[in-house]
């Protein structure tokens, strides 16, 4: 058996069509399996809050009761693992980034974010991308709650990179006048993470 086929097997398997969606050197599958660095934190939603801050005139803050009067948006994304395993057709529920940001009013200095996250994971992200339509701070996923294991309460969505940068757990996204690496990104990981171009690690 080919590293291929058991790829397959242990992931699901991946059909034509998949092929023309998915990024090279991924294979799909229909489960969602945990990678994270460290324990899961715990989280009291009493006391949980988002923020956006940094070069912004208009921080926001967010406690969990007012994040979810206002988590009505929702998107259809694929989700792409550096690991190499990617699961299609995820309906994330939330609040859209770029709407957050309006909100908060960015100077035009900032270029560059980075997401800060309960348990103390960073990730750094261009501010062109979190721009896009399709990105949003997600509490639900497939129509459920979304599980601790996978980010849950809440976790950043950045679909067009691989999923290091749709940052678990998260608690702030603070606007930056430069690039500066977060945590998988100072191990040598792309401080982009475009998976359509391959960037998966610096070494």
């Amino acid at each position: 058996m080919s590293i291929l086929d058991k790829a397959q097997r242990i992931f699901g398997g991946a059909t034509a069509v998949d092929k023309d969606r998915v990024p090279p050197g991924q294979t799909v599958t229909q489960k969602f399996p945990v990678l994270s660095y460290g324990q899961i934190p715990q989280i009291d939603l009493k006391t949980w809050t988002f923020e956006v801050i940094g070069l912004v005139d208009n921080p926001v803050r967010l406690t969990w009761e007012q994040f979810l009067t206002r988590a009505n948006d929702a998107v259809t994304a694929d989700f792409h693992c550096v690991t190499g395993w990617s699961r299609l057709d995820n309906r994330w529920e939330g609040v859209f980034v770029r709407d957050l940001f309006d909100e908060a009013r960015i100077r035009p200095t900032a270029t560059h974010v980075m997401a800060h996250c309960y348990g103390g994971y960073t990730t750094n992200i261009p501010l062109a991308a979190l721009l896009n339509p399709d990105v949003l701070i997600a509490h639900r996923h497939d129509g459920m709650p979304l599980e601790p294991e996978h980010g849950g309460p809440a976790r950043l969505i950045v679909p067009d990179r691989y999923a290091y940068k749709s940052a678990k757990w998260i608690k702030a996204l603070e606007l930056m006048p430069e690039n500066k690496r977060g945590f998988w990104e100072l191990h040598g990981y792309n401080a982009n993470g475009d998976p359509w171009k391959v960037e998966r690690y610096d070494f």
